[in-house]
């Protein structure tokens, strides 16, 4: 039995560590808020941890739900009293229905252990969660029924605080000066029994200055609250403090400034209990912003009903009141102005529908007008047809074609220089030829006549000046047809030549010369060797074979039209 107490020992450490990830994780949600950060933003900080509300909520859900799976059916009544004690201080602040079912079964465990001193702090616990819950009778009916004398010392601070917090829960629902006088009472006997070095007491001390009036109660609470962490829960109970004080002296920016503080740290640890949202509701009413008001009261009234504590949701309910009937009051007007600003906006947009109506009829008779106009140019496009189509295109095609236009009547004048060299060719031949007739050697005209080399020569510099002009007119040819077949079929020229046969015939495509009788003409061959170099180009294209010659004919089309 003693290991089992080790082994839930254990799991009590992981789930502290679990906590401490988890809160952690909780931190990361917000940027942390410091008291010495401008009002400005810690309302932006608040504004946030409102919006990530349900996201600390499911993080306290889940570390409470990753408690709960540790728990084994071997504990010892002890051991489970001890488990069920920490999951009513994990609910305690959240949702007290469920922290007084826990209490409830170590109240049937401390009678079954026949342990005064458990019983006496299930009780006390129950005290509390009961008054919290508007159970008065049965709040006071129970605490009544401990006898103090019975009490151990570490049970007293606990008994005062549950006798404190009765009356300041039945306040709330029924003030009294009376009631007021019996929460300093208790506070008075909590301070006696509390030990001086504990944050506690020099927070009930610092209460008990306020109730008293002494002006020492701020320093000591911003001396407090500098060595307070914001994950300590006394931190959210500081800067409310703080903030009462300010109220008290009417000094609005600090009250605002440690509410917010206030609620701030209690969103963030889910707290539902707070009285901070409430405050700090008031205080945006009182400046004027309703909006802010109704979402904090929305938020604080969520939070007490969630939580069960009765005695919060009295409290609300005349504020929720107040500023919900503004509230109400301003969306009345804000419908009021929207009905008007929908009522104008219609009838602009029946004036735009009438404006669209008139406007489409002037442009039905614009078009109209101008389609006579076309009908009318067309007819003088018929007189004037050649200067028309000659001015329409240097109109649209000038900047375009201007550059390739210079390149072609280069090259037109070219061939035409060409041409007039082989006419001179031609004549020279004839006169030579009609010398050796006039001298009458034939033989010498028939071996001219029967030798080949002269077109041999001929063609092999018609050849020469073609790959030369076409390569001129279309630079990257050759780079671009091997680019449209695949890697091991490209073809690599050799020494000093610009085009090979295969070249020259899908040159001539380029050219637009896609008849295989006028490429067989024009080269000198066969009409199937042609044929057989083109069916083999298109089996070597890395591109479809049906497209292969189409996009041959597009290459250098954009170099051209620049």
């Amino acid at each position: 039995m003693a290991s089992l107490y080790y082994i839930c020992r254990y799991h009590l450490f992981l789930f502290s560590l679990k906590n401490c990830l988890l809160f952690l994780l909780l931190v990361l949600l917000g940027n942390p808020v410091h008291a010495s950060d401008s009002t400005d933003t810690i309302l932006d900080k608040l504004n946030d941890a409102l919006k990530n509300k349900q996201r600390y909520v499911q993080l306290k859900e889940e570390r409470i739900l990753n408690f709960k799976k540790i728990k084994s059916d071997d504990l010892t009544k002890e051991q489970e009293y001890s488990y069920n004690k920490t999951l009513y201080t994990e609910y305690q602040k959240f949702n007290s229905d469920s922290a007084i079912f826990y209490v409830k079964k170590n109240l049937k465990i401390a009678e079954e252990l026949q342990n005064k001193d458990l019983l006496n702090l299930a009780k006390i616990q129950l005290v509390t969660l009961y008054s919290s819950s508007g159970k008065y009778r049965e709040s006071e009916a129970l605490i009544k029924s401990i006898d103090k004398k019975t009490l151990s010392k570490i049970l007293l601070p606990n008994y005062y605080v549950a006798y404190r917090e009765f009356f300041e829960h039945y306040a709330a629902n029924s003030y009294s000066v009376q009631y007021m006088h019996q929460i300093q009472k208790y506070r008075d006997s909590l301070l006696i029994v509390l030990d001086p070095g504990t944050l506690n007491y020099k927070i009930n001390k610092i209460q008990q200055g306020m109730y008293l009036k002494k002006s020492t109660a701020e320093k000591q609470l911003k001396a407090l609250l500098e060595n307070t962490k914001e994950d300590n829960p006394q931190y959210a109970m500081i800067t409310y403090l703080l903030g009462s004080i300010y109220e008290r002296s009417h000094q609005l920016e600090l009250r605002k400034k440690y509410y917010a503080l206030s609620a701030t740290a209690d969103l963030k640890n889910a707290n539902k209990d707070n009285a901070s949202l409430q405050e700090l509701a008031l205080v945006f009413y009182e400046v004027g912003d309703v909006d802010m008001a109704y979402k904090l009261t929305q938020s604080a009234i969520e939070d007490a009903l969630y939580c069960n504590v009765q005695f919060r949701t009295l409290l609300m309910s005349e504020v929720y009141s107040i500023i919900n009937t503004v509230y109400s009051e301003r969306e009345a007007k804000r419908k009021t102005e929207l009905q008007l600003y929908l009522l104008c906006i219609s009838l602009l947009s029946a004036f735009l529908i009438v404006a669209v109506i008139y406007v489409y009829k002037q442009m039905k008779k614009v078009s109209r007008i101008r389609g006579e106009l076309y009908e009318t140019s067309q007819k003088l496009a018929e007189l004037n047809k050649d200067i028309t189509e000659t001015n329409n295109q240097l109109q649209e095609r000038n900047a375009q074609l201007s550059e390739s236009n210079h390149i072609k009547e280069e090259y037109i004048a070219h061939f035409f220089s060409l041409c007039s060299t082989y006419i001179n060719k031609l004549e020279n031949y004839r006169i030579i030829l009609n010398k050796k007739a006039t001298a009458k050697q034939f033989d010498e005209i028939y071996k001219m006549l029967k030798s080949t080399t002269l077109v041999d020569n001929e063609l092999e510099e018609l050849y020469k000046n073609f790959d030369i002009i076409f390569l001129n007119l279309y630079p990257t040819f050759v780079k671009d047809f091997n680019d449209l077949l695949i890697r091991e079929e490209q073809i690599v020229l050799k020494q000093g030549e610009l085009l090979n046969t295969e070249l020259r015939i899908f040159a001539l495509i380029r050219l637009g010369i896609t008849d295989s009788v006028k490429i067989a003409a024009f080269l000198r061959y066969s009409l199937s060797t042609i044929y057989n170099y083109r069916t083999r180009a298109r089996n070597k294209a890395a591109v479809s074979r049906n497209d292969f010659e189409e996009m041959v004919m597009k290459i250098g089309l954009i170099s051209l039209k620049v």
